[in-house]
């Protein structure tokens, strides 16, 4: 009997170690990468994948050239670009100084202002409050800023968040823009909107905002009960993993990895100025974040982001004719539009969905190209060449392997 017992026993150890050893088999299984395409871990949050396509990879060369030889003829003093093709990034790397004064080089998670592109990152977050039910593109103003007026009573009444987005509020140019500069607090600029004639009424004319649009700030506290940053880093940039990010003076300022501003190659101080109207241009953030943001508006992240509320903010609400001449430097455009938070630029068979930013000498450039699946974002701590080129160079050098891209062919695994 005991020489039974004792059998039993070791076959119930030997099962045990059996069932832990197969599970923790399971725990530590990694995804099998094929040979051909290649990932490079960046960050425990984010991947590169090297494009097994040679056309990619003559592409990416070619474009970081043109990056390195901006750079050492000191059309700025530093860099980053993030590149996304289909749901994958492609390409993400820093380049140049931080501080030209000092040694410290730029990298992935190396935090620039976004200036006007903060309006793109803000109507991000609307489109997941849409998807939670919390806000409707259409919901009134005034369902959640009851003592919010506009000089026309009518308008106020009708006045939507969909205007919000689309500067198509009826306000003057840059109402108050000037204030915003004198860091005149954001009540006292929302206060003085009812002082001001309207051009038209809501919905009927474009005309570009920071503190009009920046009222969706004030309409984002009310619906969820939360001081605006902290619902950027609840609903936004923790799901997505965009750690760097911000929507403060005093989160910029507590970082120890920043690209400072700079006047040609002479560094300056971070200002505060637009931080009072944060929807329109007080986002922070990495190079790094950009790539994740970039990737979740090409589709990754649905649960949070569906296809639809992509859709929504990328759709033109209004024609909104450029003020520069910048989009020439791509090529001749048909028409452009504003959509939510984003510019939509219409050219012969192709259409980018863009926003540019420009703060205390920061510049952000972001495209992208719906119909070609790929996306870039630019940020430099200067303006100047760099900045002005860089977004037109690296869609032209695309367009130019384009079509090898799309004929070439992987080999058969042997």
């Amino acid at each position: 009997m005991k020489l039974l017992y004792g059998i039993i026993l070791v076959a119930c150890v030997c099962l045990g170690f059996f069932i832990l050893s197969k599970k923790n088999h399971e725990v530590k299984a990694t995804p099998v990468i094929k040979k051909d395409s290649v990932r490079i871990i960046v960050d425990k949050n984010i991947s590169v994948y090297n494009d097994p396509n040679p056309f990619v990879d003559r592409c990416l060369k070619e474009f970081e050239g043109f990056i390195k030889t901006a750079i050492v003829n000191r059309q700025a003093p530093g860099a980053a670009v993030a590149i996304v093709k289909d749901t994958s990034i492609i390409f993400l790397k820093g380049y140049g100084l931080r501080d030209t004064k000092k040694p410290d080089s730029i990298n992935t998670r190396t935090v620039f202002r976004l200036g006007s592109v903060s309006k793109s990152v803000t109507a991000t977050l609307v489109a997941v409050l849409v998807n939670e039910g919390i806000l409707h593109w259409d919901d009134l103003v005034i369902k959640y800023l009851p003592d919010f007026k506009l000089k026309s009573d009518a308008a106020t009444q009708k006045l939507t968040l969909r205007h919000l987005l689309s500067h198509t509020i009826g306000l003057p140019y840059h109402a108050y823009t000037i204030m915003v500069e004198d860091h005149a607090p954001f009540d006292t600029l929302k206060d003085h909107l009812k002082d001001l004639d309207l051009i038209g009424k809501p919905g009927e004319l474009y005309s570009y905002q920071n503190v009009g649009f920046s009222l969706i700030g004030s309409v984002i506290e009310k619906a969820t009960g939360k001081k605006l940053e902290e619902v950027f880093i609840q609903k936004l940039f923790l799901p997505l993993g965009m750690n760097d990010a911000s929507a403060s003076f005093q989160k910029i300022m507590m970082s120890d990895n920043v690209a400072v501003p700079h006047y040609i190659t002479n560094p300056m101080m971070i200002s505060s100025t637009y931080y009072s109207v944060a929807p329109a241009g007080g986002i922070n953030a990495s190079i790094q974040d950009m790539a994740l943001w970039l990737k979740a508006l090409m589709g990754t992240q649905q649960k949070i982001l569906p296809q639809q509320n992509i859709n929504e903010i990328f759709e033109p609400q209004v024609r909104a004719i450029a003020r520069n001449h910048y989009f020439g430097q791509w090529k001749r455009v048909r028409k452009s539009y504003y959509g939510l938070g984003w510019r939509v630029i219409t050219f012969n068979n192709d259409t980018i969905e863009y926003h540019g930013g420009y703060v205390n000498n920061y510049r952000c450039e972001v495209a992208i190209n719906l119909k070609k699946k790929i996306a870039i974002a630019l940020l430099v701590n200067s303006p100047g060449g760099l900045a002005d080129q860089g977004v037109p160079k690296f869609f032209k050098i695309y367009d130019h392997y384009l079509d090898s891209i799309n004929h070439w062919k992987r080999k058969p695994v042997l």
